[in-house]
């Protein structure tokens, strides 16, 4: 197991997130390495931080670019002292107050997912006095974005807009693509490309999200990096080679590089059904596809042993067991019928690939439970990132203040 293990096994520090600084910058520089030696010209990288809002700081050299996509996540980067000029903002709700907030603090991009907000920044650049490089978003088919009739109609009518720097355009369909989808989405872009050069108009970026999958339920072989990257990279090469690619991932960034412990508080069996409880649950655990414990997530089940953690295996005629976290719901199960040695209570158990969403997707202030605490691991070493915090005082209205 893991050396830095030890660290939990003499602490009571659970439940806690552990994220992987090196192995998060070994992964992003593999993966441009791979891209470049396959040919993949002009292309840079965008890390979507809705993925995890914690890697901001030790990813700022490893991305070109950061996509924000609300006013607490410009905040985060304005606190973690991102270059602005590297903030691509992003979110179908833009208010005034944070378009000027980002322009005072240099953001680089703003994208435009609506008619309505490219009136907005129009009205802001000129309250400013200055040009604002945009990005127009074409939708997918859902509430994000704007059909292509409409980002073509203002593109070709940029010179009414001498506010704006029209860069060119974002897309981005969704997560877990299969690599016949991502063709077939650049096979489209690169007709919108061709459609705009044909009337006059030679794009300068084009952001393109292609999704890549997850694994996070396979039988723990590792990931083709090479192989998973080719078709992405052999569609990209055919955009003309002065229109720089920007490529936003989040998901596939962070997944591989992110554990959650969880403690063994409490066995029992009922109705047969044998029930481990856990200090954690579904409030902090959020896998991609898996509802209700309905898929097995890639866990270790662990055991103290003189100071430190060991694997526990389960031997011949190992019962299974219903692992389930610490909210008072019977929605809150990890997993079902995983099969493991008979737990105890103080055993641990160490979910894998949970880099991405969970320590901020879940439902953190249900029942008023305690926040985790996130931890990084670089160089060997544990530094506590984010201590315990609680929520109680959240979801408590203040009653002297009402009744004054």
């Amino acid at each position: 197991m893991e050396a830095w293990l030890q660290y939990f096994a003499e602490k009571d520090y659970t439940p806690a997130f552990i994220f992987d600084i090196d192995k998060l910058l070994q992964r992003t520089k593999t993966i441009k390495k791979i891209l470049t030696a396959q040919g993949t010209q002009n292309c840079s990288l965008c890390y979507a931080m809705k993925a995890n809002p914690f890697l901001i700081a030790p990813f700022e050299e490893a991305v070109d670019q950061f996509e924000v996509c609300s006013p607490g996540e410009l905040s985060i980067c304005m606190a973690q002292k991102v270059d602005g000029r590297k903030i691509v903002f992003s979110g179908v709700n833009k208010g005034k107050a944070e378009v000027m907030a980002a322009l005072d603090y240099g953001v680089g991009t703003f994208t435009v997912e609506s008619e309505r907000q490219l009136a907005l920044l129009r009205q802001c650049a000129e309250e400013k006095g200055r040009t604002i490089p945009v990005l127009l978003r074409v939708t997918s088919g859902n509430q994000f974005g704007m059909d292509w009739d409409v980002v073509r109609r203002a593109i070709l009518h940029r010179d009414e807009m001498p506010e704006l720097s029209i860069r060119g355009i974002q897309y981005y369909s969704g997560t877990q693509k299969k690599q016949d989808k991502i063709l077939g989405e650049t096979e489209t872009l690169c007709g919108y490309v061709r459609q705009l050069r044909e009337a006059g108009y030679k794009m300068d970026v084009l952001e393109y999200g292609p999704g890549f999958g997850v694994d996070y339920f396979g039988a723990g072989e590792e990931e083709d990096l090479e192989a998973l990257l080719k078709g992405v990279s052999d569609a990209l090469d055919q955009f003309p080679e002065d229109v720089r690619l920007v490529l936003e991932a989040g998901r596939f960034l962070v997944a591989e590089c992110g554990w959650y412990l969880t403690k063994a508080v409490d066995r029992k069996k009922n109705d047969g059904q044998n029930y481990c409880l856990v200090d954690g649950g579904i409030h902090h655990v959020n896998y991609y596809g898996q509802v209700m414990g309905a898929r097995k997530p890639p866990v270790s089940h662990l055991r103290e042993q003189g100071g430190s953690f060991l694997e526990v295996r389960p031997g011949a005629g190992a019962e299974k067991w219903n692992l389930c976290g610490s909210l008072c719901t019977v929605a809150d199960v990890l997993a079902r019928n995983l099969e493991i040695a008979e737990p105890e209570v103080g055993d641990c158990f160490l979910f894998r690939k949970i880099g991405a969403y969970s320590v901020t997707e879940g439902i953190y202030l249900f029942l008023s439970r305690d926040l985790p605490k996130v931890f990084f691991l670089q160089g060997g070493k544990l530094s506590l990132v984010r201590d315990s915090h609680g929520t109680w005082e959240w979801n408590c209205g203040d009653r002297a203040e009402l009744e004054g």
